[in-house]
């Protein structure tokens, strides 16, 4: 065979190796056929117990089509009524893959619900759920005190600020912070690492949103600053309380029992104060002035309480002292700061901003 002619089919072979590649190159990754699933909720199927303020949600196995997550699709009915749904809004956490329905307003004591999610919910790739998921749970008996404050949205946040969170680090934050009309902008001293809709941060074991970020994240915070307004208020306008202006104002070295509490004046805890009571009992406290707790000072909770029940409503500033220990959701209609070295179990939510000091904050729900 002449050498022109081998050197012709060597050509063509390397022509034919090249669109082999090609092909298989350009043939993409396979199609997502696969119906999602619901991974896991809160509550869990069939739990008692459950606190009246409680938001309920879903867990997808994969990417969804926020879309599709509304609450005509996400359904919240008393056992014993099924065809009367219980108001709600619904949103869905994209970095979690899940849903979250939370009620405008308490659920009843000792009552059982069904939640249930259709198949008209789908992912990213369109396509539905196989089947509708299901569950029901019972909420607890009544406690002592008054009811508690129904937080909506904003129960799915550990911090809530309208023009600013600050953080000298390092700080310890787990739950989800949030800043809105604020932009990202807004959120320092966290050295975020932004995503499609959110940001993470080395200081926050959760994620970090703001009123910029990707749709539907804008929406999102819109509806946890007004539902966290609302709750402000509820907790302001309740009537009738079981103690007034106790201490003068100074709480330090108190025991406080179940009930609704309103100072005319600002509130001190200048040493340590006591909050005793059982799981399913409620503390609300009215503070017209500040809120000022003292370096190296505790709130302790006794016999059962949970700080997660425990409701401060203050109109001035929320000031915790270096190293001081607290319980309980924080409803500030200004600012509220941890210096350094404080501590929280609850909820920061202020109507201004938040600032923290190497300070740790645990969420509550």
């Amino acid at each position: 065979m002449r050498k022109s002619t081998i050197r012709v089919l060597l050509a063509l072979a390397a022509i034919l190796t090249v669109f082999s590649f090609a092909s298989c190159d350009m043939s993409g990754p396979a199609e997502d056929t696969s119906p999602p699933t619901v991974t896991m909720t809160t509550p869990l199927a069939l739990a008692t117990n459950v606190s009246i303020n409680s938001s309920i949600s879903a867990r997808f196995s994969e990417a969804m089509d926020p879309n599709t997550v509304v609450a005509l699709n996400f359904t919240l009915t008393k056992s014993s009524s099924l065809s009367v749904p219980v108001l709600g809004n619904v949103v869905y956490d994209l970095p979690n893959t899940t849903a979250r329905f939370s009620p405008k307003s308490n659920l009843e004591n000792n009552t059982e619900y069904t939640a249930t999610i259709t198949t008209s919910v789908k992912d990213k790739s369109g396509n539905s759920m196989a089947q509708q998921k299901v569950w029901t749970f019972t909420t607890a008996t009544v406690g002592l005190g008054p009811a508690p404050v129904a937080l909506g949205t904003a129960l799915n946040f550990v911090m809530l600020a309208k023009t600013g969170i600050s953080s000298v680090p390092a700080s310890v934050i787990t739950g989800d912070i949030g800043v809105s009309p604020a932009a990202e902008s807004f959120l320092t001293g966290f050295s975020q690492t932004k995503a499609t809709g959110y940001s993470t941060s080395p200081q926050v074991t959760g994620f970090l949103y703001a009123a910029d970020m990707t749709p539907p994240t804008p929406i999102k915070m819109t509806t946890a600053i007004s539902d966290m307004e609302t709750a402000y208020n509820d907790a302001k306008n309740r009537i009738t309380p079981n103690f007034t202006n106790l201490g003068s104002g100074e709480i330090g070295g108190k025991t406080l029992t179940p009930g609704l509490y309103s100072w005319g004046t600002s509130v001190t805890i200048s040493s340590d104060v006591t909050i005793s009571g059982g799981a399913n009992d409620v503390w609300i406290f009215q503070t017209s002035g500040d809120l000022t707790m003292s370096d190296a000072f505790n709130v302790v909770l006794t016999g059962g309480a949970q700080a997660k029940n425990i409701f401060w409503q203050v109109a001035g500033k929320t000031t915790l002292g270096t190293t001081a220990h607290f319980e309980g959701v924080i409803l500030c209609q200004t600012s509220i700061t941890l210096n350094t070295g404080a501590s929280m179990n609850g909820k920061a939510l202020a109507q201004t901003l938040v600032a923290l000091d190497m300070a740790t904050v645990t969420d509550v729900e």
